[in-house]
């Protein structure tokens, strides 16, 4: 985690004191279950719940100066506790096995993060439904493989990327109630050593559910959805900053980030304004994309567990749900200040004289008799003359000038092809299913 690119809430749920808090409630809530059961005395339980009244700070040093000499973090842990607590401490971790703790732990910090970039996600689609709105109605280039095609919106573009966040929620709040699981199923995940009843009280205690089957590990599917999932809402992160950053070039300029009082933007050319945060977002999904392959790699693991997948989780947990957290808040604020410009956007749709409004010509020709190909042939080679001339020349003059054309439609009936709100009629229909 690099502090440049990360925000303290999430941090937070990664700090080795949460981690071993965590673990201890684990240990703790075991055991008075298994006091509950009468396989440990209670007074064990009510040592360990006594000693965390007191609110105890977490000595992480001390901690891994044990796992120095153990070279296991979980037994580190335990005996650091037992220190503290006292001779009843021997009664936790009973017929459990490292992986309980371990796999536990990481389904609180995942579904903790998860409650944050859920957060983040209702900030940005309140953002962008805002914007939306403010441009439902804004007259703007859409364009298809870079190129000039029809008439949109800004709030279309908007309402789009608004949907998709909106999909992108649904499938993190899905991922959540996945990745949400408990073990404490012991070695090999039998329940030899420990009743289930302790893991069903366990998970209700920490808010998660029981694994069905454990092996000695909960299945590493769940946590592979879980970061493919954060891969693909990085993926709308930078579809939406890959626009931006479009709109913002010098030859389109029909949008561009906020540029603050005292802002750079480089050390040589006073001039620049460059779009630096939809590229840092670019970055960053790139970043978050690529620790979705080892999730899927850790799947395969040998027989009812290895340890192959561990370090991998170790970092690309903490980092993917940083990095996206820290990804999300910044896109929300390019949204939220984004600079648009209505008059650029109408210069650059009568940019090419008109051909905007082919597919209308086209349609009409259709319509009025001729064929398909022929309709075709009569509006290419006059949109490719006023496409030759860089819109010096417009193609409804064209189109009036053809005789083969007027012989169809009259220079009257032309002119009403050319209409712009005529794209836009629909616009009500598709905030509609959008916003609703």
């Amino acid at each position: 985690m690099i502090p440049r690119y990360s925000r303290p809430e999430m941090v937070a749920v990664w700090e080795p004191e949460a981690r071993f808090r965590i673990w201890f409630e684990i240990e703790a809530h075991a055991t008075q279950k298994l006091a509950d059961l009468g396989v440990v005395p209670q007074t064990a339980a009510k040592a360990l719940w006594d000693w965390w009244a007191t609110n105890p700070k977490i000595d992480v040093a001390a901690i891994d100066a044990i796992e120095a000499v153990t070279k296991h973090d979980v037994i580190a842990f335990l005996d650091w506790v037992a220190q503290q607590v006292g001779p009843e401490a021997r009664f936790m971790h009973q017929g459990m096995t490292s992986s309980d703790v371990l796999d536990t732990c990481l389904a609180v910090q995942l579904a903790r993060a998860s409650d944050l970039l859920l957060a983040d996600l209702d900030a940005l689609l309140a953002a962008i439904k805002h914007r939306a709105m403010e441009h439902k109605y804004t007259p703007t280039m859409g364009r298809s493989h870079g190129i000039h095609a029809e008439p949109t919106t800004f709030g279309l573009k908007l309402a789009q990327a608004h949907a998709e966040f909106a999909r992108n929620r649904a499938r993190l709040v899905a991922a959540r109630a996945d990745i949400a699981t408990c073990a404490i199923s012991g070695a090999v995940g039998t329940f030899a050593n420990i009743d289930p009843q302790v893991e069903e009280y366990v998970a209700e205690q920490l808010g998660l559910t029981a694994e069905p089957v454990s092996t000695q590990v909960i299945p590493r599917d769940r946590h592979a959805m879980f970061f493919a999932t954060l891969g693909v809402i990085a993926s709308s992160v930078e579809r939406l900053a890959t626009e931006v950053r479009h709109l913002q070039r010098t030859e389109v300029l029909e949008a561009e980030e906020y540029f603050s009082p005292g802002q750079k933007g480089s050390s040589a050319m006073p001039h620049k304004r460059n779009p630096v945060l939809t590229e840092n977002l670019t970055g960053l999904s790139r970043l978050v994309r690529g620790m979705v392959t080892p999730a899927l790699e850790n799947v395969a693991l040998w027989h009812e567990r290895d340890i192959s997948h561990s370090s991998v989780e170790r970092m690309i947990g903490p980092d993917a749900t940083v990095t996206l957290d820290f990804a999300l808040v910044r896109l929300t604020g390019v949204i939220d200040k984004l600079l648009i410009y209505p008059e650029r956007m109408e210069k650059n749709l009568n940019r090419m004289g008109g051909l905007i409004h082919s597919q209308r010509i086209l349609l009409a020709l259709t319509q009025a008799g001729r064929t398909r190909d022929d309709s075709y042939r009569l509006v290419q080679r006059n949109a490719m003359k006023a496409w030759e001339s860089d819109g010096a020349l417009q193609l409804l003059d064209l189109l009036k000038a053809d005789a083969e054309v007027t012989a169809s439609l009259p220079p009257a009936e032309l002119e009403t092809l050319f209409d712009l709100e005529y794209h836009f009629k629909h616009v009500d229909t598709i905030f509609a299913r959008v916003f609703s």
